[in-house]
C-alpha cells in the first residue's frame, strides 16, 4: 500500500510538473535584457478556440517600441469580451500589458490600471512573462499559456492559434 501511495504521489507530481508552461515572476530579481525583435514572431492574425467559443488575436509588428494586440472571444455568435494591450520595450527589457473590456467596451480594470506581466526569460521558441507564455510552434501556429484565477481556483489555460 505504501508503494502504491508513493507511486501515485510521483505520478501526480510529474503530471503537474509536465503541464506547467508558465512561470511566476520572482520579484527578487530583474527582468532580463530584451528587445522586440526577439518576439516579433508573435505578429499576425491568429484564430483559435477556447472557453467554448472562437478566439481571435491580432498582433501588430514592432513599431514605436511596442507591439499592440486586440483579442476577442465570440460564443454563440456574440462577443463575450475583448482585450487590448501590447508588449512594450521599457528600460532595456519587455513588459506585457493588457486591459479587459466587456462586450459593450466597458472596462473591467480601473481607468488607469492595466494587467502587467514582467518578462521572466526568452528561449528559442518561447517567451515567458509572469504567468503568460508565448510559444512558437511554426510560422503559422502559436500557443499562448495563461494562468487564470476563478473563484479562488487557479489553472493554466492553453490557447492554440493558427494563421
Amino acid at each position: 500500500m505504501k508503494q502504491l501511495l508513493t507511486l501515485l504521489a510521483l505520478v501526480i507530481y510529474l503530471t503537474s510538473f509536465a503541464q506547467s508552461n508558465t512561470i511566476k515572476f520572482d520579484e527578487t530579481i530583474s527582468s532580463p535584457k530584451a528587445n522586440l525583435s526577439q518576439v516579433s514572431w508573435i505578429q499576425g492574425h491568429w484564430k483559435g478556440e477556447a472557453f467554448g467559443g472562437i478566439t481571435e488575436e491580432i498582433w501588430s509588428p514592432p513599431l514605436g517600441d511596442s507591439m499592440m494586440f486586440s483579442f476577442k472571444l465570440v460564443s454563440n455568435g456574440k462577443v463575450v469580451f475583448y482585450e487590448l494591450g501590447g508588449i512594450r520595450e521599457v528600460d532595456n527589457t519587455l513588459i506585457f500589458q493588457l486591459k479587459h473590456f466587456g462586450n459593450d467596451f466597458k472596462g473591467w480594470e480601473e481607468k488607469d490600471e492595466t494587467v502587467d506581466a514582467k518578462l521572466v526569460k526568452i528561449e528559442d521558441n518561447r517567451v515567458y512573462f509572469d504567468q503568460f507564455t508565448f510559444e512558437k510552434i511554426s510560422d503559422s501556429e502559436i500557443n499562448i499559456y495563461v494562468v487564470v484565477e476563478d473563484n479562488g481556483n487557479t489553472e493554466e489555460i492553453k490557447f492554440n492559434y493558427k494563421k
